[in-house]
């Protein structure tokens, strides 16, 4: 993900010392827009090759990434996930606070640094509809095994206030926008919301957060990515996150940053699904409005990255930021759908 806190070679070696991990470079990741991320070449891989992934919480407090090294625990051997490294001793001789009883989280000006092993695979770049079957599958898994986890409230970080970046947003969005988000928001408070289905949920199961062996007619998922914003939410909102990037396809630049819906993508991931657990009927029919609701999230959510970029200063080559006006076109064909459903 983008890189915005700068660490020298030096701090790089103490901290992965740490975790028992030998320094040799520090790769930035530049994909992504909220975390300081680098991978680790250690001693002894190949040159060109890394074995781990060393991240910098920009914005999520160490108590929180405590939650997700158990969480991710406790998927393993259910689904391919990484679990942070633990601490092997209570000093690093870096400057960093590390703390007796956080086992797997570094302290440094108030942020958390954690070092997870690689997962081989690669990002697709498109997917196909046997992936999105295999996607809707494995995040049946994921809400089910973690049900174990109770109170699912003492696990989860507290969901985003998303109402409150809608509003000040509002304010300077054309009439026609800001329609469409308060109808489409309406349109969810109306939804008989306690009888469908809570728990923790991952909420950010793009493309981008997964890695899959990309072997033509047989691809196969080799990794789920980016736990930090798990969280107790309704099931089919994670379903709805999860189906609009999976089963979109965004166009680049030279296709004018065409939103391609394929519904065929989400038949086959809602098959996935159910093969692993059933939806009830007020999960199907929350569902359309469930995919503009979404939609409109992370269209805030991109325009929130602009927000605080601006206010923080942040700028350079480093920097990504993703267009909000595809999930606000996004947003725009499920409000259609819906209401012709």
């Amino acid at each position: 993900m983008s890189v915005y806190t700068q660490l020298t070679d030096e701090q790089f070696a103490a901290f992965c010392q740490s975790f028992g991990v030998s320094f040799a470079r520090a790769i930035p990741i530049t994909q992504g827009i909220k975390n300081s991320n680098w991978f680790i070449q250690t001693t002894d891989d190949s040159d060109g090759d890394y074995s781990y992934v060393f991240t910098l919480f920009e914005e999520r407090p160490p108590s929180d990434i405590e939650k997700m090294a158990t969480i991710l625990n406790k998927l393993i051997g259910k689904l391919p996930v990484a679990a942070p490294l633990a601490l092997i001793d209570s000093g690093n001789g870096s400057g960093a606070d590390v703390k007796d009883d956080k086992r797997y989280v570094i302290h440094y000006d108030d942020k958390a640094i954690t070092v997870v092993p690689c997962l081989a695979g690669a990002h697709p770049e498109q997917t196909t509809q046997a992936m999105c079957q295999k996607m809707g599958a494995s995040l049946a898994v994921l809400h089910e095994t973690l049900q174990e986890l109770q109170p699912a409230e003492k696990y989860g970080v507290a969901l985003y206030p998303w109402a409150e970046v809608r509003d000040r947003e509002m304010q300077f969005m054309p009439s026609d926008e800001a329609k469409l988000m308060s109808d489409i928001w309406q349109s969810y408070t109306d939804l008989p919301l306690d009888t469908l289905p809570k728990g923790l949920c991952h909420l950010d199961m793009f493309a981008d957060n997964t890695l899959w062996n990309l072997k033509k007619d047989n691809e196969q998922l080799t990794g789920l990515l980016d736990f930090t914003e798990v969280s107790v939410d309704h099931y089919v909102m994670d379903i709805a996150i999860t189906i609009n990037d999976f089963c979109t396809t965004w166009g680049g630049a030279e296709q004018g940053e065409s939103v391609n819906f394929d519904r065929h993508k989400m038949a086959a991931f809602l098959q996935g699904y159910e093969s692993k657990r059933t939806l009830n009927e007020d999960e199907k029919h929350a569902l359309p409005v469930m995919l503009a609701k979404a939609a409109v999230i992370f269209w805030l959510l991109r325009l929130n990255v602009i927000h605080y970029n601006r206010t923080e200063g942040r700028t350079g080559d480093n920097i990504m930021v993703k267009n909000p006006d595809l999930m606000k076109r996004l947003a725009a064909y499920h409000w259609t759908s819906s209401k012709k459903a």
